[in-house]
């Protein structure tokens, strides 16, 4: 009796189980909290943000992203830089090859940019009557004519340039419509008044403009 007491107390004793199986022993890692959602998702590469026609400065870039626990955060960088709102705002994490592919892009699109920018800087007639012409480069418009402009002014809904010219009894204007696609100044509208002629000038977009008097007639500068 003796020696099975004896036995079963060196038994006890040498028993390793723990109080709580469901809890890590000393030594074990816990484990994060894990669930059957798939957290599987497609790399970024890049994605385009299309900004609307009145924006013109680019303020500050705010990215939202989820954390490995599932918390939300974001953070921002501040900015203050002017944007052409006919150009999408791209986010990117391929940094390398973004780079690679904008050294082959330069290379190979070299002869293109500098036919390019010899367009940009010349002037394309857009419109044209008997005694004024307009002339279109990027955001700037000449109006080149030896008539006095009345008046000029924009509206809206869609946005126009109204400019009202004066004219002598002698000139006789056909009303006309010039439609120009891929240009700011998209639409030119020309019509007959008493005592004047009307020139309208649809915009793509929403701008405000400068207009002053030049040697060959008027220059409109958009912003």
């Amino acid at each position: 009796m003796i020696r099975i007491l004896f036995i079963s107390a060196i038994l006890l004793l040498t028993l390793n189980a723990r109080e709580n199986p469901f809890f890590p022993s000393e030594g074990e890692k816990d484990l994060p909290i894990s669930s059957n959602e798939n957290r599987d998702k497609e790399p970024l590469k890049r994605v385009a943000i299309t900004l609307p026609a009145q924006a013109r400065v680019l303020q500050k870039v705010t990215l939202e992203f989820k954390n490995l626990d599932g918390t939300i955060e974001n953070k921002s960088i501040e900015l203050d830089n002017s944007v052409d709102w006919h150009l999408p705002v791209f986010v990117s994490q391929t940094f390398i090859e973004t780079q690679k592919a904008t050294s082959s892009d330069k290379a190979e699109d070299a002869p293109a940019k500098n036919k390019t920018k010899q367009k940009e800087s010349g002037y394309t007639t857009i419109a044209s009557i008997k005694d004024l012409s307009l002339l279109s480069s990027g955001k700037c418009l000449k109006i080149v004519t030896n008539d006095e402009i009345m008046r000029n002014f924009l509206l809206v809904a869609p946005h126009r340039i109204v400019m009202d010219f004066k004219k002598g009894t002698e000139i006789d204007i056909k009303n006309s419509t010039k439609t120009n696609e891929q240009n700011i100044f998209k639409d030119v509208r020309i019509g007959n008044h008493d005592g004047y002629y009307r020139v309208v000038v649809e915009l793509d977009g929403y701008y405000r403009y400068d207009f002053k008097k030049i040697s060959n007639g008027y220059q409109i500068e958009l912003k």
